[in-house]
C-alpha cells in the first residue's frame, strides 16, 4: 500500500496561498532556488509534491504522457491552458499531445545565462523610476534572470523586458503564415529579426560601453518580393521610461522614415495579427505600462522542452486544425509545476487597442508560457503562444560552441476576427540568411542594426 504525504491538490493549494500572501519563492515543500544553488544537479523534484510533477497524477488518471488533448477531453485540463488555448481545443480543432514532466532545470536555459543567472542573483536593485541596475543605481545591469524571486508584477515582467533572446546576440531567420478566418492562407513572409544587447548581456559585459543603451533590434522582410526590403530599427534606451526609437525603410519610397510611439499597436506588414509590443509579451518599455500585480500562481501546460523540430526540413513544424486542417502548429505541451501570472495596462499609450495584458511565467525560467491580450472592453482578444528548447545536433552550436538555447515557434490569433499568424525559427530563409546565436556582435551591429543598414537591406 502506497501511503501518500501530502492529500491531493496540497500543491495547488499551497501556490494559491503563496499568491495570497505575496510569497516569493518558487517551490512548494522547498525553496527552488536555494536547493538548486547548493545542488549537484539542477533537479526540482524535492521542490514540488507529486501532483505538480506528473499529469497524470494531477488529473488523476484521466490525462497521461503520451496522449492527445482534443475537444474530447480538454475538460481534464482546462484549468491549466489560457482563455484562447482553450477556445481553439474547443471550437477550432486544435490538438495538444502531453509529454512527461522536465526535471532537470539545465534543460529550460542557455547555459551561459544560467550561470549569469546564479552568479548575479539578489544583486539588482529597482530605482523610483522603474529602472533596474546591479547593485547600486548607475551600474548598468548584468546577465541572466535579475529577479529569480519577484516579489510584485513589476520585478516579474522585468525578467523578460530586459533580454528578449537570452543571448549576447541572436539572429533569427524566420518564416510566417498568415491564416484568414475561413483557414486558408492569406500572406506568407520570410524575415530576419536581429537583437543585439548591449547591457544586461550574459557575458556580463556592456557592449562599447554604451551604458544609455538597452539594446538594438530591427527586422528585415526578405520574401515576397512586393514586401522585400521591409525595414524596421528599434532601439531601445537604458531608460525604461523613455520610447524606443523606431524607424523604417518602406522600398516603394526609397526613404527612411520615423514612426510614432503608437505604432507599436499597428501591424507591420499586411495580414499579421501581431503588433512590435506583442513580442515575448514585452514589446514596450517595463514603465511605459503600468498596474503591474500578480493575480495568480500555479500549474499550467507549456511548450518548454523539445519544441524544436530539428528532424524536419528547414525546422517547420507540422501543422493542422482549422477549417483547412493549417491553422494551428503540432504542439507538444509538459506540466509545468508552478506558474506565476501577471496583468498589467499600456498606461503611456493612450491610444493602444489593448485594455490589459495577462501573461504566464515559468518560475523556473521566468520565461513567459503564453500572452493573452484584452482589448478595452475587457473581452479576450488575441494570445502570444511560444514554444522553447535547446536545439539539437551539431550545427545548431552558437558562437560561442555551446548548444543553442531559443524559441523555436510562436502563434498569435486574433480569436475576434479570426485570423492566426504563426511563425517558426526557421534553418534559412529566403535570401540565404540563417538563423544564428552568439557570432560577432560588431560585425551583426553593422549589417543590420544601423540607419545605414536599413537603406542598405532595403535597396
Amino acid at each position: 500500500m502506497h501511503i501518500r504525504k501530502y492529500d491531493f491538490d496540497y500543491g495547488r493549494r499551497k501556490l494559491m496561498e503563496k499568491a495570497v500572501k505575496g510569497v516569493a519563492a518558487g517551490g512548494v515543500l522547498t525553496s527552488l532556488w536555494p536547493m538548486i544553488s547548493k545542488a549537484d544537479t539542477p533537479d526540482i523534484t524535492k521542490a514540488y509534491p507529486e501532483e505538480l510533477l506528473s499529469i497524470e497524477a494531477h488529473t488523476k488518471g484521466k490525462i497521461k504522457p503520451g496522449d492527445v488533448i482534443t475537444k474530447d477531453n480538454v475538460e481534464h485540463v482546462e484549468h491549466l491552458l489560457e482563455p484562447v488555448q482553450v477556445w481553439e481545443v474547443k471550437n477550432d480543432g486544435r490538438r495538444i499531445k502531453i509529454r512527461e514532466a522536465t526535471r532537470d532545470i539545465s534543460d529550460l536555459y542557455e547555459d551561459p545565462f544560467l550561470e549569469a543567472t546564479l552568479a548575479n542573483q539578489g544583486k539588482h536593485v529597482i530605482d523610483d523610476k522603474g529602472n533596474i541596475w546591479y547593485e547600486k543605481v548607475g551600474q548598468p545591469g548584468r546577465g541572466g534572470v535579475p529577479f529569480l524571486e519577484p516579489k510584485n508584477g513589476y520585478e516579474v515582467q522585468a525578467n523578460i523586458n530586459l533580454s528578449w533572446g537570452r543571448h549576447n546576440m541572436s539572429q533569427f531567420a524566420v518564416r510566417d503564415w498568415d491564416i484568414g478566418p475561413d483557414g486558408n492562407l492569406q500572406y506568407q513572409y520570410d524575415f530576419v529579426w536581429t537583437e543585439l544587447q548591449v547591457t544586461f548581456r550574459p557575458d556580463n559585459t556592456v557592449w562599447h560601453n554604451q551604458k544609455d543603451m538597452l539594446r538594438y533590434q530591427s527586422v528585415f522582410f526578405t520574401h515576397p518580393n512586393e514586401q522585400a526590403g521591409t525595414s524596421f530599427l528599434n532601439s531601445w534606451p537604458y531608460d525604461q521610461t523613455q520610447f524606443p526609437d523606431l524607424i523604417g525603410y518602406l522600398p516603394a519610397f526609397k526613404r527612411v522614415r520615423e514612426y510614432p510611439t503608437n505604432q507599436r499597436f499597428e501591424p507591420l506588414v499586411p495580414g499579421i495579427s501581431f503588433y512590435l509590443s506583442n513580442a515575448w509579451a514585452a514589446g514596450d518599455p517595463l514603465a511605459t505600462w503600468g498596474n503591474y500585480k500578480i493575480v495568480g500562481r500555479g500549474p499550467m501546460l507549456g511548450s518548454c522542452r523539445d519544441a524544436h523540430w530539428h528532424d524536419r526540413p528547414n525546422w517547420e513544424p507540422p501543422v493542422h486544425g482549422g477549417p483547412q486542417g493549417q491553422t494551428y502548429f503540432d504542439d507538444v505541451r509538459e506540466l509545468i509545476p508552478e506558474a506565476i501570472v501577471i496583468d498589467f495596462e499600456p498606461t503611456q499609450y493612450p491610444r493602444s487597442p489593448v485594455g490589459k495584458r495577462r501573461t504566464w511565467f515559468d518560475v523556473r525560467n521566468m520565461m513567459l508560457i503564453s500572452s493573452v491580450d484584452y482589448d478595452r472592453k475587457g473581452e479576450v482578444w488575441s494570445n502570444w503562444d511560444a514554444g522553447f528548447s535547446k536545439y539539437k545536433g551539431p550545427d545548431n552550436k552558437t558562437g560561442l560552441g555551446h548548444q543553442a538555447w531559443s524559441w523555436n515557434w510562436v502563434m498569435s490569433h486574433d480569436i475576434q476576427s479570426g485570423r492566426m499568424s504563426r511563425f517558426h525559427q526557421a534553418r534559412e530563409v529566403q535570401g540565404g540568411y540563417k538563423s544564428q546565436w552568439d557570432t560577432d556582435n560588431d560585425e551583426k551591429y553593422d549589417k543590420f542594426l544601423t540607419t545605414s543598414a536599413m537603406r542598405r537591406l532595403g535597396a
